[in-house]
């Protein structure tokens, strides 16, 4: 991977009160101050599942603060620290249980790609280089990945490609290059794991876009209202704009949010759980247009509702569990940093809500492919 330098685009604003209200920036405040105020002093959180530390940086980074600068510049520089600290010779980002190696590896590259393209600190650059070098060379035959760092003939699942989709759109976004082939042939597995229902999948038979259907987790019958979202948010970080997968899978997210009702007052509670909300949410915003506008009022108006408050339990307040998969101080960490993350994405501070930079990209697939 070679760094090259790219014109970074200046963060648009919000579009209006429709995106950020009083009671969201509120909210926002209290996130931060509860992953202020809980952060250990290694910066971690009680964690060693690096990808979980680096969603702690990256609730931080979407609100516009940077390390050593500003009210949680600290806060910032001690987790990202922590990562960086971690990182294996080998590039893989992950200290934990080896069969989190990619989930791990490919949260914390996509972070590190951020903070990389908002600071251009190059104490990153090594770090980041070696991670996208491990996620080129742990890719396997089929265009997926598996959950230990190692290629094989198949890959796993959908929930990992998302995760190495966003680390190598991050990449871009920051000035890395990126092998075109790497692109394309995950951009042929991300398609594969599309099913009708009446279970026809992935390719390009035109017949496929006759009926309804939604991606899944391995291309059978294990669809969810997360995996239609990763399968959007897949396409649209490698710059398939027009796939008509997405406006399919975009009916099936539009419906989950139409029938979400606000939760009671400070249960501490996200949409679903921080996993599908993290997806839904870039999902909405990277189609944009009614799409966005139409359901992230829903989703900002839950989180704000549903975040836990009370003034008399500082360990609790400011916070959102993450309902599902991590619990704990952890599921606090990463309720609480997805929750932050959703309320911020009208800001655009980071590189990967920011319109432009795909263009990049889309100009070393045309190179190579003809695409």
């Amino acid at each position: 991977m070679v760094l090259v330098l790219l014109s970074a685009a200046p963060p648009a604003v919000a579009e209006g009160d429709w995106e950020i209200t009083p009671e969201s920036e509120r909210s926002l405040e209290l996130g931060l101050e509860w992953l202020a105020r809980n952060q250990g002093p290694e910066g971690n959180w009680e964690s060693n599942d690096l990808g979980l530390v680096s969603m702690g940086v990256l609730a931080f980074l979407s609100a516009g603060h940077t390390p050593g600068r500003g009210k949680y510049g600290p806060n910032v520089e001690r987790a990202l620290s922590y990562v960086l600290k971690h990182a294996k010779p080998s590039g893989l980002l992950n200290i934990a249980d080896p069969h989190r190696d990619m989930y791990n590896h490919g949260l914390s590259a996509f972070v590190l790609g951020q903070a990389h393209g908002i600071t251009n600190d190059q104490s990153i650059s090594p770090v980041l280089d070696r991670a996208l070098k491990l996620i080129q060379n742990t890719q396997c035959r089929d265009g997926g990945w598996d959950y230990r760092a190692h290629a094989q003939q198949n890959g796993h699942d959908l929930s990992l490609a998302v995760m190495q989709a966003k680390a190598l759109r991050s990449a871009v976004d920051s000035g890395l290059e990126v092998a075109p082939e790497v692109i394309d042939l995950a951009i042929k597995s991300v398609r594969d794991h599309y099913r009708t229902k009446s279970g026809k999948r992935g390719g390009e038979d035109p017949t496929l876009q006759e009926e309804p259907g939604q991606f899944t987790y391995d291309g059978g019958g294990n669809a969810s209202l997360a995996m239609a979202a990763c399968g959007v948010v897949c396409l649209q970080e490698f710059g398939q704009y027009d796939d008509w997968r997405i406006p399919k899978n975009l009916d099936v997210i539009s419906r989950e949010i139409d029938v979400l009702k606000l939760p009671g007052k400070n249960e501490g509670r996200v949409p679903w759980d921080a996993y599908t909300l993290y997806y839904v949410g870039q999902a909405v915003y990277q189609v944009g247009g009614e799409p966005w506008r139409k359901n992230y009022p829903k989703l900002r108006d839950f989180l704000v509702q549903g975040q836990f408050r009370d003034p008399n339990n500082l360990a609790q307040n400011g916070s959102w569990n993450a309902g599902q998969h991590v619990g704990g101080k952890p599921g606090q960490l990463y309720g609480t940093a997805v929750g932050c993350f959703i309320l911020a994405m009208p800001n655009r501070y980071l590189p990967i809500l920011q319109e432009g930079k795909i263009d990049s990209l889309k100009a070393l697939r045309r190179g190579t492919s003809g695409k």
